[in-house]
């Protein structure tokens, strides 16, 4: 199956801070901007940072695995080697909500975790899977 690129708006409290944020952890291109917004090749997809001065954050907790997860949160499904690099890359420059970890071990959906957030304070949740076919996996 080929998968198509998705297309995700969020609201930021600093353009300039969060754009920047996404160029050094994650080396987003630069598409379209203008000083309300910017596009950025988020891993092939494209994310849409839009300013929003009085933004608020109202993160719920979801329990997971033992771990209260914040909802809402996006990110992006890599392939083991590079979760593993962005991990170490990310470790001692991030400040995580719930450290890089492995979730239900031994079950189907077995997959390496972590969520931080942007400077904005949206959460980001950034996972793999050993094998790929278990993303859906009961």
């Amino acid at each position: 199956m080929q998968i198509s690129p998705f297309h995700l708006a969020v609201s930021v409290s600093d353009l300039k801070e969060t754009r920047s944020f996404y160029i050094k952890n994650f080396n987003c291109e630069v598409g379209r901007e203008t000083p309300e917004w910017v596009d950025l090749n988020f891993y092939g997809h494209q994310l849409v940072l839009h300013l929003d001065e009085n933004k608020k954050n109202n993160d719920v907790e979801s329990k997971v695995d033992g771990h209260g997860v914040p909802v809402p949160h996006y990110g992006v499904v890599l392939d083991w080697n590079n979760w593993l690099k962005l991990k170490d890359q990310l470790e001692g420059d991030i400040d995580f909500i719930i450290e890089p970890y492995i979730r239900f071990k031994g079950q189907p959906g077995e997959q390496g975790t972590m969520f931080f957030k942007d400077p904005s304070g949206n959460t980001l949740e950034f996972k793999s899977f050993k094998d790929m076919t278990r993303l859906f996996a009961k």
